[in-house]
């Protein structure tokens, strides 16, 4: 759809909610399709999520949304909603993200043990917190993700194409590795929990002062993953002692009784994360245009690194050593 016909039919969706008396300005895009407006009239405001069909797929959203506020947490709101034409209209949170709130120097360890704490409720609520209709994000979809790695970045670095070969000793050597992932602690993932995607809303108590957003590819799997997501965040360095404290909290506060096997999970979810994520931000520069992620590709790389010292990964270290040695993980440095 042209860009004068989207603007039309977001027009048509905000007056039909009852809001076409408000001004509008962009608030953001991300590296998907969607885009979010403010909408502004006196004392109130909303957000609209311009997700265009076919590409985008609003439903997702609403499913995950109004589940988690069924229990007891903070994702926006919906207000209206047109899911053939890829329309919502949300609960505005603000603009406390928390990357804004850490840049201007807000309690980076009260931050991120809130956002712990909602993780926790999310274990805590066992069954009833994933979904049904939710796919597993386990074994070969793990594999497929962390595969962006060799896809992506191995040919940006060598100037060649993926040996087959290579490619089916990656495969095997990822099997090996998830055969080490324990059975049982799956949890409902939101899937990018991260600073940019959580919002501070401090007027409100517990864990409802964090507020969710993006999280329309939930699935379930390893309890740890979202874990791994906020405290190894592809786009911020995390306190150390941080870090730190954020697992143990997790690990005490939901009860977790084999610690030594769910951090096992943890250094697994940590390696395919920045396995996928390493392959991503190249994408994003090779397919679509996109440089501004490779800034972050020394940071991903060292907890990459960090993550294949567990002895779990030791065969994904050794593809990792043989094709792609130190100086070949540099890709995008400055």
């Amino acid at each position: 759809m042209a860009t004068s016909e989207r603007n039309r039919a977001r027009a048509e969706f905000v007056a039909a909610a009852g809001w076409g008396n408000a001004g509008e300005r962009l608030l953001a895009g991300d590296a998907s399709f969607r885009k979010y407006y403010r909408l502004t009239r006196p004392r109130q405001s909303a957000v609209v999520m311009d997700a265009p069909p076919p590409q985008e797929d609003v439903r997702p959203f609403v499913r995950v949304a109004r589940h988690l506020i069924g229990l007891g947490l903070s994702a926006p709101q919906i207000l209206a909603e047109d899911a053939e034409r890829g329309f919502l209209l949300l609960e505005d949170f603000g603009d406390d993200t928390y990357a804004r709130v850490l840049a201007a120097g807000g309690d980076e360890g009260e931050l991120y043990r809130r956002a712990t704490d909602v993780l926790v409720e999310l274990y805590r609520a066992d069954n009833r917190s994933i979904l049904p209709v939710l796919g597993a994000y386990a074994g070969d979809a793990l594999i497929e993700a962390a595969s962006l790695l060799p896809e992506w970045y191995l040919p940006a670095v060598t100037g060649r194409p993926m040996p087959s070969e290579e490619a089916a000793c990656y495969v095997a050597a990822w099997r090996e590795c998830l055969a080490a992932l324990p059975a049982g602690d799956d949890a409902l993932l939101l899937r990018d929990y991260h600073k940019d995607n959580l919002l501070w809303l401090p007027a409100r108590p517990g864990v409802k002062a964090c507020g969710l957003l993006d999280f329309q590819d939930a699935q379930r799997g390893h309890a740890s993953y979202d874990l791994v997501s906020l405290i190894e965040d592809a786009r911020r360095d995390v306190a150390p002692d941080v870090q730190a404290a954020c697992l143990d909290r997790y690990i005490a506060d939901a009860g977790i009784s084999d610690a030594a096997t769910f951090r096992t999970g943890f250094a697994l979810m940590s390696a395919q994360r920045h396995a996928r994520i390493i392959g991503l931000f190249v994408r994003l520069l090779k397919r679509d245009g996109k440089p501004d992620y490779l800034q972050h590709l020394p940071r991903v790389w060292r907890m990459f690194e960090k993550a294949l010292t567990h002895e779990a990964l030791t065969p994904l270290r050794h593809w990792i050593d043989r094709l792609l040695p130190p100086p070949l993980r540099h890709f995008g440095a400055p």
